[in-house]
Order: C-alpha cells, then sequence, then structure tokens
C-alpha cells in the first residue's frame, strides 16, 4: 500500500484560475495597507531588534501614515536624522500632501538625500533594506521609497601588510567596496573608467564590481569575465576567493591563474595594461584578470625605481624562487646519486655529518621540512605577540636538538633554511605556496631518478604552465606564445621611455606613449655657474 500511494502522482492543473494568479501576484508585490506591510517586513526579518520602524504623521490634518524602516547598524543615524526625518516633520509641506501623490511629493520637496529610487516589489525592498538603505512606506501606496544611507562602521585606510614596499603609496584597500572603487577613481581621473554592479550569492547578495578603462580593455575578455560571473549559482559569497574558484580556467593546477592584490596602485597599473579588476564586498583583496605566470613575481616598487635597479631584483626573485623549489631536491641527489659532482672535501664532510644519521636524505629532507612548514602555519595562527617569538625559539631549540641527536643533519638544516628564507622572496604569497607544494614532487624525483628525476619534473611543470590559460590568454605570455616587442617587463624592466606598447594579447589599444620618449639633455656639459663679477657687485 505505501508503494502504491507513492508511485501516484497528482493530476496536473493546466488551467491555473484567475484568483491563484491575483494570489501569486498580490505575494510578489506590496499592498496598499501600511500595517500590513509592516507585518509582513517584522515577519520576514523574524521581529529582528535591528530593524528599526519610525512611524510618523504627516499632512495638514495628520491624517497621513508614514513609516520609516532601517537596519541599525548598518545606515548612517545623522543622514536619516537631518535629510529625513527633519525635513519630513516640517510644517512646510504638510498643506500639499494627499494621500494619492504623497509618495512623490515626499520624493521631490522633502527629501533631501541623494539618491531615491521607487520599487513596488517585495525582493527590492528587501534588497534595498539589507544593503543599507532606509524605506519610506505610506499608507494606502503600493509602492516605497529608498533613500540611500549607508553607513555604520567602517576599517580606517591603512597600509598594505602583505605587499610591502619602501618606495610608493602606502594606502590599501579595506572591506568597503565603495571606498575601493573611489580610491581607483582618484588616481584614473577619466570617463573611460567604466564600472558594473552586479549581485551574486542567493543569500549574501554580495555586491561585485567590475572595472576597467573603455578602449583599453579587450572586450571578448570582458564578455568573458561578466559571463562567467553571471553564472555563478551559490547562496554566499564571503571573500573574493569564493569568486576566484568559480571563474578560474584550470581548477586542477597549483599555480594561481587570478591575481590579487590589496594595493591601488598595482589595480590602476593593471588596468592600464587592459585587465578587468574585479571588486567584492567585504574583503580588501581584489582580483585582476587575465593574469600571467610573470605578473606574479613583479612588484609594485619595480615600476618606482631605476630599471637597473628594478631588473637585478626582479632576476633575485627569480633566482629565489628556483631555490625554494630546487635546493632540497638538489642536495637529495647529490647525496644519494651523484656524488662526483661535489669536490672531494665537501663530500666528505657532509658524509662526515651524515654518517651517525639513521635516516637516507630523502626522509631526512622530508622530515625537516614538514617540521619547518608546521612552524610557519603555528608562526601564522599564533597572536602577533608570541607567534614569532614561538616560531624562532621552535625553529631554533628543533633544528640544535635535532642535529645533537643525530636525525637530521646540520647540512640538511642549512639547506632548509635556506629554501625557508628564498621562499619568502616571492612577492606573491598565492606562487610561495605553489613552490611550496610542488618542492616536495622534486623531492621525490631527485630520491627516485637523481638529477634526471629533477629535469624530468621541471619538464612536466614547464608543460603544465605552457597548457595553462587565464580567460583565454597564455599563461607564460609573452615567452609561450614568444613576442618580442613585450619582452621589455618580464625578468627584466627596460627604462619606461622603451615601454610603448602594452601586452598585446591584453589590450585593445596597445599604444601606450608617445614616440620620442627618451630623456635628450642639452649636448653642452659645461657647468652650471653664476657670474662672479655680478654676484661680487650684488654683495658689496
Amino acid at each position: 500500500m505505501p508503494s502504491f500511494f507513492k508511485g501516484r502522482k497528482p493530476k496536473k492543473n493546466h488551467q491555473p484560475d484567475a484568483e491563484n494568479q491575483a494570489a501569486d501576484h498580490s505575494e510578489d508585490h506590496l499592498q496598499d495597507s501600511l500595517s500590513d506591510n509592516l507585518d509582513i517586513i517584522r515577519q520576514k526579518t523574524g521581529n529582528s531588534s535591528d530593524v528599526v520602524v519610525r512611524q510618523l504623521k504627516m499632512g495638514e490634518n495628520s491624517d497621513i501614515n508614514t513609516a520609516l524602516v532601517y537596519v541599525e547598524g548598518i545606515v548612517d543615524n545623522r543622514s536619516i536624522q537631518e535629510f529625513l526625518l527633519q525635513s519630513m516633520m516640517k510644517d512646510e509641506h504638510k498643506e500639499k500632501l494627499n494621500e494619492h501623490d504623497a509618495l512623490e511629493m515626499i520624493s521631490e520637496y522633502m527629501m533631501t538625500i541623494g539618491k531615491v529610487t521607487s520599487f513596488d516589489t517585495w525582493d527590492d525592498l528587501f534588497s534595498s533594506l539589507m544593503a543599507g538603505d532606509t524605506l519610506i512606506l505610506v499608507d494606502g501606496i503600493a509602492k516605497a521609497l529608498s533613500a540611500c544611507t549607508k553607513g555604520g562602521e567602517k576599517r580606517s585606510i591603512s597600509e598594505s601588510t602583505t605587499q610591502m614596499v619602501v618606495r610608493g603609496p602606502k594606502g590599501a584597500f579595506t572591506e568597503s567596496i565603495g571606498t575601493n572603487t573611489a580610491m581607483i577613481r582618484r588616481i584614473i581621473k577619466t570617463p573611460d573608467l567604466w564600472m558594473e554592479s552586479l549581485k551574486v550569492g542567493r543569500v549574501t547578495k554580495t555586491d561585485v564590481t567590475l572595472m576597467y578603462i573603455h578602449g583599453i580593455a579587450n572586450d571578448k575578455v570582458v564578455e568573458e569575465v561578466r559571463q562567467r560571473i553571471n553564472r555563478i549559482d551559490i547562496d554566499s559569497i564571503l571573500e573574493s576567493g569564493y569568486i576566484e574558484q568559480m571563474i578560474e580556467d584550470q581548477t586542477m593546477t597549483p599555480f594561481p591563474t587570478i591575481f590579487n592584490t590589496e594595493r591601488p596602485d598595482v589595480v590602476a597599473g593593471n588596468l592600464f595594461e587592459g585587465r578587468i579588476a574585479i571588486f567584492v564586498d567585504g574583503t580588501p583583496f581584489v582580483l585582476i584578470a587575465p593574469a600571467l605566470f610573470i605578473q606574479f613575481f613583479q612588484s609594485a616598487e619595480d615600476y618606482y625605481a631605476r630599471f637597473d635597479i628594478a631588473t637585478s631584483i626582479r632576476l633575485l626573485r627569480i633566482l629565489m624562487f628556483t631555490i625554494s623549489l630546487i635546493a632540497p631536491a638538489t642536495f637529495v641527489a647529490v647525496t644519494t646519486f651523484h656524488q662526483e659532482m661535489v669536490p672531494t672535501t665537501l663530500i666528505v664532510a657532509i658524509a662526515a655529518q651524515r654518517e651517525a644519521v639513521p635516516f637516507p636524505a630523502f626522509v631526512e629532507a622530508l622530515l625537516m621540512e614538514i617540521t619547518f612548514e608546521i612552524l610557519r602555519e603555528a608562526g601564522i595562527r599564533l597572536p602577533k605577540a608570541i607567534g614569532s617569538a614561538v616560531s624562532i625559539v621552535g625553529a631554533l631549540v628543533i633544528g640544535q636538538a635535532a642535529v645533537q641527536a643525530s636525525i637530521v643533519s646540520p647540512a640538511m638544516v642549512i639547506i632548509v633554511s635556506i629554501t625557508a628564507i628564498a621562499s619568502f622572496a616571492t612577492p606573491s604569497f598565492d606562487m610561495a605556496i605553489s613552490a611550496r607544494l610542488i618542492r616536495f614532487m622534486f623531492m621525490i624525483g631527485a630520491a627516485t631518478f637523481g638529477f634526471y628525476g629533477i629535469i624530468l619534473i621541471l619538464l612536466m611543470m614547464v608543460v603544465h604552465l605552457c597548457s595553462l590559460r587565464s580567460f583565454g590568454v597564455p599563461y607564460m605570455a609573452p615567452f609561450a606564445p614568444f613576442i618580442p616587442v613585450n619582452n621589455g617587463d618580464t625578468f627584466i624592466r627596460l627604462p619606461w621611455w622603451s615601454l610603448r606598447q602594452r601586452p598585446r594579447l591584453l589590450s585593445a589599444n596597445t599604444v601606450r606613449e608617445g614616440k620620442n620618449q627618451r630623456p635628450n639633455p642639452p649636448t653642452s656639459r659645461a657647468m652650471v655657474s653664476r657670474d662672479l663679477k655680478e654676484g661680487d657687485n650684488n654683495e658689496s
């Protein structure tokens, strides 16, 4: 019997009556009765204590019931008091009000606030209410007004903590999307800086803004970014990392294919190269797409210093990234398979140190790397007052004790320490984490085949990097495909007067600057000095 009733399906009524259609329409739209509308708002919000309802009597005879509804904590109370309540309670316009066009009169004559919108659906009402706007409802009118009164406590602009520079702007983004976009507007003062606002998340309704420079950004890339964000169907967006993982080209890769930063000058520089910035409300980290591999080794300070200094520092970063990848694997390969490649004196000293160590070099390196990763993670999660002390003391005590206990050799401690320091030289934290993961693959290859294993893993990594795309743009550009004109800002940085073209695969307008921008000082090399006779006469 249960299965019999379970299999039966109710008959579908293909012709809904007019009463059901009217009921659905009334459920979606506001009602004429102010009390009914307020009851629905209280019921929908669960009578939350932070939802404030302020009822007023308006009109010449005080016969027009009006209500202001807002959420305490996310609104600017001063704006509500000065631009809404005081102006609405004045006697100047009371005789003009009537029940039929009260909302229009309030909007035109009484509300002295900037942005005012009108709507008649519950979805728009609750979206506006939860965004920090103030609602004005009038009895007898099935519409509502929304006044922009967003405010509340916000973190002030402070210095960047993840991308430090010696020379350059110090301000960093905050958790307010309005503040972040305004910081870019102050840098790029052109009407071609376009922004598109989206709502992502079924529950959170998070504000997401696309920003690009019209005429420089590629329209196809902009459309691709827009479509990928519109396809996101998730209940919550709490940080830009949600967006990043939902729109990236390749998920099965340790390498980041979307760049993120909290510096406004970095965002502005990437916008001028034709990229698109994605702002997410509630986080100071802005996404930048498309992203290239070489972009993660560039710092904002590279463009503020002289080109020779910037080039040497970039080459140093590439060297440090290589060391952080293969230093432990190289030590394992040398001590296990290729002792003949090391000077005899050095290999004898290393063998004497490892004589009392019971583990092979691979296990020794794996043990030290895992221990250091544990110490680094513990130092990050602990409070600032004791985090650095615990990490430093832990590294010193454990390293010294491990050497004295003959668990690891002193040479391995030196190699692991150099590797850890080298990993900190990568400007991008996401790329540094990728190196930390791939380092173990190189160690496995070195322990299995020696230098041949390292070369094999390196070739596999290069092939994988060349196969990646970031919104259709090759990840290894301008190396693969090789674009000679765009190689002036990769491992090296040429002088600004020679960087005439933008990246060809990113921007629609590749011309960055005019011709003949190279400094041309006068041919005369004589010393600049004042006339001594004229100076002596003036002194006398």
